[in-house]
């Protein structure tokens, strides 16, 4: 009987363990975010766009706040052009508006410090919109109606995802002018 007390009582306790657990990763994209902000805030921009393998990507940057986008635009010597004449902000407004929808990914990283996979004491969590819908990133995935596992596996795509944008963005500020 005993035997069985300690078998149950691990189970629960490793039960209990594995939301801490999966919540530690770390996220991939928070150092980049971090580092896009402060290249963002040095060349005093508040907008940047940059062209990545075969589609686009960019981003408005408020403090505390980035919004980032990436998708194929149908018309890319237009973004190219916008590209060419700095004119950032016209090219990441296309690129949230005037896109195919079905290749449009858009974070709201809400804090500028990159996808968590949970909110932190009621601080805004981020959320991350593509066309197979909405991943809100408040760590309850229950109201999400999927499992943790899932929940998990689409944050840490979505982190992945946002990293390569973040990537591209930061090389294109680093790009000698």
């Amino acid at each position: 009987m005993n035997a069985v007390r300690i078998v149950v009582s691990l189970a629960l306790a490793s039960r209990l363990l594995v939301p801490a657990t999966a919540f530690a990763q770390q996220s991939k994209s928070a150092p980049l975010a971090v580092e896009l902000a402060k290249l963002l805030e040095q060349a005093k921009l508040d907008s940047i766009a940059a062209k990545s393998a075969d589609d686009y990507v960019g981003a408005l940057y408020f403090p505390g706040q980035l919004l980032v986008v990436k998708a194929k635009y149908a018309v890319p010597a237009r973004m190219d052009a916008l590209l060419t004449q700095k004119a950032f902000r016209d090219a990441y407004v296309d690129l949230n508006s005037a896109t195919d929808p079905k290749t449009k990914t858009l974070i709201s990283d809400l804090g500028a410090n990159g996808l968590q996979p949970k909110r932190e004491n009621n601080q805004p969590f981020d959320t991350v919109d593509t066309a197979r819908g909405s991943l809100v990133l408040d760590g309850d995935w229950g109201k999400a109606k999927i499992s943790e596992a899932e929940y998990m596996k689409n944050y840490q795509a979505s982190d992945d995802e946002y990293s390569r944008m973040l990537q591209a963005l930061i090389a294109a500020l680093k790009k000698p002018s």
